[in-house]
């Protein structure tokens, strides 16, 4: 049985509690509580689209979610739980994938991959680990796309194993926007 309240800052890859602060960016948003990823600050007050945009890990993802159409929905109320891959984390993938999915006879390919690393609903870093401990060391995740990733711990981190038996592991979680919470992976999950 995993204990929580001394894994969890491993687990997840916590952002120290001197990194969370509160203040007001150009336009005057004040954050209860901000992070910062990829040398942005996040603000609690911005949907996940309007953060993920200024994070210069997430460029990648932030051009596939535009060039699926997707910036509205995940825009939208929501909430949503965001799996995010970094440019790193696409960049792992063959050589010619991300090309190829953006090119816009692959919209739906893009979309299914995309969509695969959203749930519905806000699922905070702990209580994704109570889901990880009341399945006895997994996690079974309906995704927005309609299939399931497994969480699980491994190593003293979260795994996401997709359908295709590929791991990526959350190394920024509780990234709370206005519309959800992100947490930061290092690959990208595919939906089999």
């Amino acid at each position: 049985m995993l204990k929580f309240t001394t894994v969890a800052a491993l687990t997840l890859g916590f952002v120290p509690l001197a990194a969370c602060t509160t203040m007001n960016d150009a336009t005057g948003d004040v954050a209860a509580s901000t992070s910062t990823v990829g040398g942005a600050t996040m603000y609690p007050s911005r949907t996940i689209v309007e953060n993920a945009a200024n994070s210069s890990d997430h460029t990648t993802l932030v051009a596939a979610v535009q060039a699926a159409g997707l910036v509205e929905t995940l825009s939208g109320p929501g909430p949503f739980t965001v799996f995010a891959p970094t440019n790193a984390a696409f960049a792992k993938l063959p050589a010619g994938t991300v090309d190829t999915l953006l090119q816009p006879a692959n919209l739906q390919s893009l979309q299914s991959v995309l969509t695969y690393h959203v749930v519905p609903g806000r699922v905070t870093a702990s209580e994704l680990l109570a889901m990880i401990e009341a399945g006895g060391g997994q996690a079974q995740l309906t995704t927005v796309q309609g299939g399931t990733l497994t969480a699980s711990v491994m190593g003293g981190r979260v795994m996401l194993t997709d359908a295709a038996g590929g791991m990526a592991h959350v190394t920024q979680a509780d990234v709370m926007q206005s519309n959800g919470v992100i947490h930061v992976t290092d690959g990208v999950s595919l939906p089999g």
